[in-house]
């Protein structure tokens, strides 16, 4: 089988989907935005042949390269994996005729008041939710649904460029900052209390063939606001519990009702007073290296498990659910450059279980706290035991520190 993928070399973890598909008998051209003399010698190694355009993103450059490739060799899939890359690729296939996600499809996975207007019409429950470019009409809306509400672009992805709004006197400075007074679009919603979790599947056809349920500490709104905290999200290996049937069948139903066909999706949702919510979905893995997650407590390569679905059309494992595993992102004490360490004895004492860590050196730069769970300092670990892991995760969040100057 002969796949086109999009963007093979940033972010970092694209190689591990570039791999995969070689690695289960894949003949692979990438398409991206760099030189090809410029990527790394894996990738080239990797490639049977590669397309540089100007932006992976401008949907005529990317049709205009894969129809050189088509009058060269047979296509049989167009992929990508980054949500800002989605509707380029799903536009290209259909112009060029390849099998995969669907325009309308992707649309709807994409511009967050649609697909929830979709879902509230098949008996999904959502947040109340609208789409507007006119300030009077989120106005209207907060009027209408209470306080607070949330404001987002239409298509973001995680807590970027995202509002929470608890008064009339928050709003106006907010309208004027994400550009509704300008006409620019937003999707706005009803802030939904309560913990905040995301269920990731790989289908085969629409069918599930592997699932993932992980949770957040806290929700990624307080995480990516709020410098003090040191946030984390841990995968359960407790999936088969019956507390998790209502949102594997959630789920599911997602799948169905957006005619998702063979795919990785990433679907996030909210348990709370009102009930299990809906929040929305990505057509496409998660980001901020969930997957490898994954693969360390599963005894799992979950990127071979995505190519396979995607040339053989089946499964090659299941996963072992052996461990949970999450992350702890720290964050240092103020914006500048990172000046040192403390309580780094607390990591040794859990040694067994790092899977691995990221611990930028005394001089390095800091990043914005609203940079995300893999800027400034990580650590991932795995334990057979999940509330033992989250201990673990609460230790180190307490008590390592990093002090920047």
């Amino acid at each position: 089988m002969h796949v086109l993928f999009v963007e093979p070399c940033f972010p970092y973890n694209q190689r591990q989907f570039v791999r995969a598909l070689r690695e289960v008998g894949a003949t692979v051209t990438g398409i991206g935005e760099i030189p090809k003399d410029s990527l790394p010698n894996e990738i080239q190694g990797w490639l049977h042949h590669y397309e540089q355009v100007p932006s992976v993103v401008h949907q005529p450059s990317l049709e205009a390269a894969v129809s050189k490739v088509q009058r060269m060799a047979w296509v049989d899939r167009l992929e990508g994996t980054v949500e800002a890359h989605m509707m380029a690729i799903a536009q290209t296939r259909e112009a060029r005729g390849i099998p995969g996600t669907s325009v309308e499809t992707t649309y709807l996975c994409r511009d967050k008041p649609a697909m929830k207007e979709a879902l509230r019409e098949a008996g999904i429950p959502c947040a109340q939710s609208t789409g507007t470019d006119r300030a009077d009409e989120v106005r209207d809306f907060a009027r209408q649904v209470g306080y607070p509400i949330i404001i987002k672009p239409r298509d973001a992805a995680g807590a970027s460029g995202t509002w929470k709004v608890s008064s009339d006197e928050e709003l106006e400075p907010v309208l004027e900052e994400c550009g509704v007074v300008h006409g620019r679009s937003v999707a706005v919603e009803e802030f939904i209390e309560g913990h905040e979790g995301f269920f990731d599947t790989i289908t085969i056809g629409g069918q599930i063939v592997h699932h993932f349920i992980t949770h957040y500490y806290p929700g990624v709104l307080e995480a990516m606001r709020t410098r003090w905290i040191s946030p984390q999200f841990i995968a359960t290996n407790r999936v088969g519990a019956d507390s998790y049937d209502e949102v594997k069948i959630m789920g599911k139903k997602v799948i169905d009702v957006l005619g998702i066909g063979t795919s990785a999706t990433h679907q996030e949702w909210f348990f709370g007073p009102k009930g299990l919510k809906f929040s929305e979905i990505g057509c496409r893995p998660p980001g901020v290296g969930a997957w490898d997650l994954y693969c360390a407590a599963n005894d799992l390569d979950v990127y071979k498990e995505w190519a396979a679905a995607i040339v053989h059309g089946r499964p090659l494992q299941q996963p072992s659910r052996r461990y949970s595993a999450g992350i702890v992102n720290l964050r240092p004490d103020r914006d500048g450059r990172i000046a040192g360490y403390e309580g780094m004895h607390v990591l040794e004492q859990i040694s067994e279980w790092i899977i691995d860590h990221h611990l930028p050196p005394v001089g390095a730069p800091t990043q914005p706290v609203e940079a995300g769970y893999m800027a400034n300092a990580w650590i991932r670990v795995k334990h057979p035991d999940y509330d033992d892991l989250r201990h673990i995760l609460n230790t180190i969040g307490e008590t390592v520190k990093i002090r920047a100057r």
